[in-house]
């Protein structure tokens, strides 16, 4: 089975387009998945949203009366897929941003890439894309902000958050932790750095597969703070002990 996860905060206006867009792509695959949406303490009408698609697609809905945030609300999501999963060595998660930046399509490369035998996938940015400047200079920051203890990453865009987790990694990494105790810290984008470090050792093998953003999609304003994520990955170095686990390209 695979989990597309998607947290989304305000995202009246993309969420039912993206819901659509995965059902096709999930349905062309030809691969038993269920999507699960979490609702982070919408105001926007995401609710009744995801609500008009409960009986016309393979759709779990969670929700938050408070605001949780993008790690949070992503560590919701996984540990629910670790709940609802039954074969943790066959199923996986996949993490979806809700303003449509990343594509669905892009979610079978990481799903064949775990079928070939990789545990984590993620996505990998290529060098042409066209995105917002901010966005170029942070994941390029990103490397030089981590310093030595990124020469060990197990991926080459730390920040991406377009991921595929095989759900055996997630229970490795959850089974001692209490609900109450979160897996990650970081919040914003350097929460998918957060969770590299948590998950990476867990993993036999870890890949990459391409990744399409499109920015003209999104119909809010980023919520992307170029100043917070480095401080938070300045942060994270200091206290981040990598593994090398085998990687390649998907």
């Amino acid at each position: 089975m695979i989990y597309v996860c998607i947290p989304a905060h305000d995202e009246a206006s993309t969420i039912g387009v993206l819901l659509w867009k995965v059902r096709k792509v999930m349905g062309e695959f030809g691969r038993d998945y269920r999507t699960v949406v979490l609702d982070d303490a919408s105001t926007d009408g995401t609710a009744e949203a995801l609500h008009r698609y409960r009986r016309s697609l393979p759709l779990t809905i969670l929700h938050s009366e408070e605001r949780l945030g993008y790690a949070r609300s992503v560590e919701r999501l996984l540990r629910h897929v670790l709940d609802e999963a039954p074969y943790p060595k066959r199923d996986c998660a996949v993490v979806l941003q809700g303003d449509f930046t990343e594509s669905p399509d892009d979610v079978v490369g990481l799903v064949k890439a775990i079928e070939g035998g990789a545990d984590i996938v993620a996505g990998k940015l290529s060098s042409g894309a066209a995105i917002p400047k901010t966005v170029r200079v942070a994941r390029g920051l990103a490397r030089i902000v981590m310093g030595r203890a990124l020469r060990k990453a197990p991926v080459s865009d730390p920040l991406s958050g377009l991921r595929a987790y095989r759900v055996i990694v997630l229970k490795k990494a959850l089974r001692d932790r209490p609900d109450h105790q979160p897996l990650v810290t970081s919040e914003g984008w350097a929460a998918n750095v957060d969770f590299l470090r948590m998950l990476a050792p867990h993993a036999r093998r870890i890949a990459e597969a391409p990744l399409q953003l499109r920015y003209d999609r999104r119909s809010r304003p980023s919520r992307f703070q170029v100043f917070r994520t480095l401080v938070s990955l300045t942060r994270l170095r200091g206290s981040t002990t990598w593994r090398a686990p085998d990687t390649e390209a998907a």
